[in-house]
């Protein structure tokens, strides 16, 4: 998902400091110490490493004044390391852990986009089959904006020219009658042909391939290629290609309220998805996550983001080459250069390769760096935390500075 709320960070903080207040009469007495290390002891040579690693997430959040947050790095070797700071529930006082699991919005879409190039491998469609071909006996689908001239790449790319559902009245509404009206039912949720329907009988923002422009849309309605295309649905094809062969333990879909292992999410009081100030409170969410499907819809951890970055990213999640596809396909433009499900981008410590996450209380980033074999992943829960692409550059920065040199990285650089 994606939110236009940005609030700032002084809103942040003094949501914090006031939230800190009620914890301090919190259950839980040993929870004054809100910096949670991996709890299996490191191999010597990763010391430093972990230690630098929890280092700059503590100074992150003394600095930006979040919550809480969850950090884990994959080194040259796939050897990992993850770290904690803050609390996963600051009226519980419950302390956040290494484990803790969040909604990871948007990098969903990379799963997605993983799952359409596996289908395409087995022949089961092409990349740049026209959409026409397979969703043409949708009553919905003459309504479309370039409906007859859109392909599954523009698709992936959000080069379709479809406006996104997420920032339209329609939806804004339908959220708030959700929690607010006379039926409302937190655990019911917008289906995705009602989400394409938000959009349907506009002028197209551009012709296909001609521009960029995020669109949740898109990616739902490629939920229904890949569902009709392989005669499977997109979560258990997910399981089984991904999860499953990565060991995604800690990854799982989000379709229910009730949700193992969740840290509290907090958002700003005027936001996108009309929710509660607390958003999620003791594992259950305020709303139905199932509302995100294809546009995002997974729960994970930084653990699992950077093992998942490090397959996607190094050419290793599908047995036929397909980083061609994946990074160099795409819109190319503006200040904008995106793939298949993936954002590409150059700055330190090298390209970067990854995608980031809004949800309502919760931010998340996962990004790869080629040039020194690096995988990082960062996820905050707060809403205000917007700056958080940044802040996974940074982690980055520094653990690459303690490894420029070393055995690990020549041999990572070397592959």
């Amino acid at each position: 998902m994606s939110a236009n709320s940005k609030p700032t960070i002084l809103f942040l903080t003094l949501t914090l400091t006031a939230l800190t207040m009620a914890a301090c009469n919190a259950r839980n007495p040993e929870a004054t110490s809100p910096s949670t290390a991996l709890q299996a002891p490191p191999a010597p040579e990763h010391q430093e490493l972990e230690q630098a690693l929890q280092e700059e997430l503590d100074a992150l959040r003394e600095a930006f004044g979040f919550p809480g947050a969850t950090a884990a790095v994959s080194l040259p070797g796939g050897t990992v390391a993850a770290a904690a700071t803050g609390f996963a529930d600051v009226e519980l006082g419950e302390v956040m852990s290494p484990e803790s699991r969040m909604p990871a919005a948007s990098i969903g879409k990379t799963f997605v986009s993983a799952t359409a190039l596996a289908l395409a491998h087995r022949g089961q469609l092409d990349l740049d089959d026209k959409l026409s071909k397979w969703l043409a006996d949708e009553p919905w689908f003459t309504s479309l904006p370039n409906a007859s001239v859109i392909t599954l790449r523009h698709l992936l790319s959000h080069s379709a020219g479809l406006v996104d559902h997420v920032y339209e009245n329609a939806f804004r509404e339908a959220m708030a009658r959700l929690r607010y009206g006379p039926d409302a039912n937190p655990d019911e949720y917008i289906k995705p042909r009602e989400l394409i329907g938000m959009v349907l009988d506009r002028e197209p923002l551009f012709a296909p391939g001609e521009g960029y422009s995020y669109t949740d849309t898109g990616y739902i309605i490629m939920g229904l290629v890949i569902e009709k295309a392989s005669g499977e649905t997109f979560y258990g094809l997910a399981q089984d290609l991904f999860f499953e062969p990565f060991g995604l333990t800690r990854t799982t879909p989000a379709v229910s309220r009730q949700i193992d292992g969740l840290a509290a999410g907090y958002e700003h009081p005027e936001n996108t998805f009309q929710t509660a100030v607390k958003v999620a409170e003791r594992g259950v969410l305020s709303f139905n996550p199932s509302v995100e499907w294809t546009g995002g819809g997974f729960v994970s951890n930084p653990q699992d983001l950077v093992r998942w970055a490090r397959a996607i990213y190094s050419g290793r999640a599908l047995a036929e080459p397909y980083l061609e596809d994946l990074i160099e396909s795409g819109f190319r433009g503006g200040d904008t250069d995106y793939g298949l499900g993936v954002f590409v981008n150059e700055g330190a410590p090298g390209p970067r390769w990854g995608h980031g996450g809004i949800y309502p209380g919760f931010r998340s980033s996962m990004r790869y760096y080629p040039d020194v074999d690096l995988a990082v992943a960062l996820q905050v829960n707060h809403g205000a935390a917007n700056d958080i692409a940044l802040w996974t550059d940074r982690l980055a920065g520094r653990l690459a500075t303690l490894l420029e040199g070393s055995d690990s990285v020549n041999e990572g650089n070397a592959r």
